[in-house]
């Protein structure tokens, strides 16, 4: 018995040594634990930091990206008004190329997307009436880098030339309508009238409107070159050849050509129109380069 007792007491010696081991390795275990989890917790947090930065510089590179992408609103100053005045005179060979009566859905995208391919910036001056039915493709002919100018909201002669107040109302009123569109205080300061900004049966009426417009900072401009899409050509050649004859050796041009929704010829004959202008030596120019 004596040595059933001396062997059953060193088993239970060995025994709590065991269970003391294992609860000293469970505590050392728990707090390696405790220490090394705060770090990594902390790196982890530090690295998400670091990954929002990264996130949020780059969410700042893109909005910059995209704000330069899309042109500021223009300023009509008085170095501005003389490069308006002096638009059919340059040194070197510069072209505008200029859309009236737009925005359509059936022509504007196909020039747009042949603009865009072509790399070549224009003006389109788009009628209010035409604007409020295509919000969506005047949006893009903003954020596309083309400048937004202005011709009246209805096109129609008795109306828009019933006084000189008149044309400054359909002014107003079609730019309040591309400001709605583009949310923002786009002004473009430019104005084509329909139809030429001299001559014809509202001769006087356009003489008055001109001095109205100047007192409200607002430009027009007319046109040294014509496609005749509006005035006769029949074929996408004869638009062709009107525009090339209609350059002739000018050194700056300014031509009118149509996005209007039957102008489906302007926008076939516009690829050779582009080329031959290209080839010519030509730099395509809108008017962000002088509402600036």
């Amino acid at each position: 018995m004596m040595y059933d007792l001396i062997e059953v007491t060193p088993k239970k010696n060995n025994k709590k040594i065991i269970i003391t081991s294992i609860i000293i390795l469970a505590i050392i275990i728990i707090f390696t634990i405790l220490l090394v989890k705060p770090s990594q917790f902390l790196n982890k947090q530090q690295n998400n930091i670091s990954d929002n930065s990264i996130i949020s510089s780059d969410n700042v590179n893109n909005k910059t990206k995209h704000v330069s992408s899309v042109n500021m609103n223009p300023v009509y100053t008085e170095a501005g008004k003389e490069l308006v005045k002096n638009i059919y005179h340059s040194e070197e060979k510069t072209v505008y190329l200029t859309f009236d009566d737009g925005p359509s859905k059936t022509v504007t995208p196909l020039i747009l997307d042949l603009l865009k391919q072509e790399n070549v910036k224009a003006t389109f001056f788009v009628l209010g009436s035409r604007a409020e039915l295509n919000p969506e493709i005047l949006k893009r002919e903003y954020k596309e880098g083309h400048y937004i100018a202005n011709h009246g909201y209805s096109h129609i002669y008795g109306n828009i030339y019933s006084t000189p107040q008149a044309v400054l109302d359909e002014y107003n009123k079609t730019q309040d309508i591309i400001k709605n569109i583009l949310g923002t205080d786009y002004d473009g300061h430019l104005f084509r009238f329909p139809g030429g900004s001299s001559g014809g049966k509202y001769a006087t009426i356009k003489t008055e409107a001109k001095v109205l417009l100047e007192q409200n900072n607002i430009a027009y401009v007319d046109w040294n070159s014509l496609s005749n899409d509006a005035a006769g050509a029949k074929t996408k050649e004869a638009i062709i050849e009107n525009t090339k004859s209609t350059i002739g050796n000018k050194n700056s041009v300014v031509i009118l050509m149509h996005d209007a929704g039957d102008k489906i010829l302007t926008y076939e004959a516009l690829p050779e129109i582009i080329a031959y202008l290209k080839k010519q030596g030509y730099k395509f120019k809108n008017f962000y380069s002088i509402m600036k």
